[in-house]
């Protein structure tokens, strides 16, 4: 039975949503769930999955917040 975490930034696919839709995360479900019965031949019944939305600012990179990181990025490139 596998299980599989999908974590995303709670930040929504375009500039004016703030999470993930409920159908893109049908369409993620749906996909990894098809990969694994392509791949590993595992039956989509018993594939799990589970989406975990992350705050922007629970999370970071480069020793930076990742909104601090993201400015200072944007800076460098203008």
């Amino acid at each position: 039975m596998p299980i599989v975490t999908i974590q995303v930034t709670r930040e929504g696919s375009v500039p004016d949503r703030q999470s993930v839709t409920a159908e893109e995360k049908a369409a993620l479900i749906k996909g990894v769930s098809e990969l694994l019965l392509n791949v590993l031949n595992k039956p989509l019944e018993s594939t799990f999955v589970v989406i975990e939305e992350v705050d922007t600012e629970n999370w970071g990179w480069g020793g930076l917040p990742a909104l601090e990181y993201r400015r200072q990025l944007a800076a460098k490139i203008k």
